[in-house]
This record gives structure tokens, sequence and C-alpha cells, in this order.
């Protein structure tokens, strides 16, 4: 029977599993998802409980501190980041509107998020990276992985991180990682495979060893790429902070959450200006520190 352009409707309707195959298939696959998860809890628990220590211990710290130190620690990175004025003053500016308006705690419990999401990304990001320039293999198999990563859409990561790790700061840390990591993987890659061939024969004539390679020529050669791929994360870590936000991380990303279930329209605003401020600062800060590191390269090669 004609139902649509005039044609049958094995060609109307494309042809798919019935309603209750769908349902048993999903159940089968979350029921076994969920009896995996419940026999190695007690292994997940442990594993996870040093990254709830540093996290809790980092950001006691960065909201107990007192607000004129936490001031000075952070003015003094962004100055030897950058080492410009404007970049520092500017940087003074954001971080005094963001206390003037009541977000100081809340913006350094989102700076302690970021600063552990971005101390895992880059102790994950630069061995596997690393990995991947030393290998065609390794980086075949994991350029599609990454890919994938990459496409996702944010919400999907905390799917699988809820259901392995629960609610909680640390389940939301391991989604920003997540999702923060792949431009630390590619960059670190991209940098060491784009050093120069001649140097790389240069240090194998005079007899280098493999790790004296890596470490003394392929990675300070590589370092503005690197760097960038610091950057990277970093942003990305901001920009997973709200959605995050969902499982249980506080900070700045919470109070987004919240304002746009309430529509509240200043209170998004405001905590949403605080966090552009913070990727300003940082991605400021980086990218000259970034741009540092190539000329003093440049020139030590000239």
């Amino acid at each position: 029977m004609a139902t649509c352009w005039g044609l049958p409707d094995a060609l109307c309707s494309f042809p798919s599993l019935d309603a209750k195959s769908l349902r048993m298939m999903r159940k089968g696959i979350d029921d076994g998802f969920r009896e995996i998860v419940r026999a190695h809890s007690e292994t997940i628990d442990a594993a996870t409980a040093p990254l709830q220590i540093f996290l809790n211990w980092l950001e006691n710290l960065f909201t107990h501190a007192p607000w004129p130190a936490m001031m000075i620690v952070i003015l003094a990175i962004v100055w030897a980041g950058a080492r410009s004025w404007r970049t520092v003053i500017g940087a003074a500016l954001a971080m005094v509107l963001i206390g003037v308006f009541g977000l100081w705690t809340d913006t350094m419990t989102t700076l302690a998020m970021v600063t552990v999401a971005t101390i895992v990304a880059i102790l994950i990001g630069l061995p596997v990276g690393i990995a991947m320039a030393r290998s065609d293999r390794i980086q075949r198999f994991l350029t599609p992985l990454l890919d994938v990563m990459q496409t996702l859409p944010s919400f999907v990561y905390l799917i699988p991180v809820v259901v392995i790790f629960g609610i909680g700061k640390v389940p939301g840390l391991i989604a920003v990682v997540i999702y923060a990591v792949p431009p630390m993987i590619r960059l670190t890659n991209l940098g060491i495979r784009m050093v120069d061939p001649e140097v790389t024969e240069a240090a194998d004539a005079f007899g280098a060893a493999p790790r004296q390679k890596l470490f003394g020529v392929q990675l300070p050669l590589a370092l503005p790429a690197i760097m960038t791929g610091v950057n990277q994360t970093i942003m990305m870590s901001l920009a997973m902070v709200v959605v995050a936000s969902m499982v249980g991380v506080g900070g700045l990303g919470k109070n987004v959450l919240q304002a746009i279930t309430n529509q509240y329209f200043t209170t998004g605003f405001l905590n949403g200006f605080a966090l552009v401020a913070i990727a300003i600062i940082f991605d400021r800060t980086s990218q000259a520190f970034g741009k540092r590191l190539q000329k003093h390269r440049e020139a030590r090669h000239d």
C-alpha cells in the first residue's frame, strides 16, 4: 500500500528492530554495565581517592587563603608567563571585578577544578602524545579515537562517568579531563613530528640514546606546540566546567546552571563574565609564553 511519494511502505519507513527487541537490548547492556561497576566499586573508589584528596586540598587552599595572597600569586603567574604589564593590569582589573560582584569564592573553586584537570590532562596527554609521535601504528589507532572524543557532545561524557563513578566532584573532574585531553595529545604528537629531521639526525650522529634525543632535542623544540596544547586544554576545561556542574561540580558552573534553570539573567551574565575573564587571562598568558618559547628557539638556531 502506497504511503509516501507513491512508494511502498517498506521504502518509506527504514527497517528497524521492534520496540520489544530494542528494550531488551538496552536493558541487557545497562544491567551488564551496572553489574561490572558494582563488582569493581571498591577498586574504582581506591583509584579515584587520590584525585578526591588532591582536589579537596587545592580547593580548600584556594578558597580559604587570604584574597590578597591569591591575587599576588595569580598576577605573579601571569607576569611570569606573559611578561607584559598590560596583561597583568588587565588580569588585576578582571579579578577585582570578580571580587566586587561577590564571585571570588566560586571563582577559586573553579580555578581549583581547572588546575587539577589541566595537570591530569598533561600527565596523560604528554606521554600518549610522545607514544603517538614515536609510532605510526599507535597514531593510526588513536587518531579515530581522538576524532570521536572531540566530536561527541560534551553532555554525552557525563553518562558513563555518572554510571561508573556516581555524582560528585571527582566524576565531574574525570569528565572534564576526558573532554580536554585530546588537544594535549594531538599537539604533543604534532610538535615532536615537526622537529627538523636534520636536527634529530645530528643527534643520532653524535650517538644520542632515544631517551637523550627525546628529552634533549625533540621535547625542547616541540615546546611551543606543547604549550599550545596546554592552552587548548585549559580553554576546554573551562568550557566543560559548566556542563560538569550537572553532576555535582560547584563553582561558577553551578551558578550558571542555576541561572539557566531559574532564568536569572543577571546571575548567569555575571558568572559567565567571570568564566570569560579567567579564560582570557589564561589564554593571553599561555599564548605569550608560547611565543616567547618560539622566539627563544629561533634565537638559539640563528
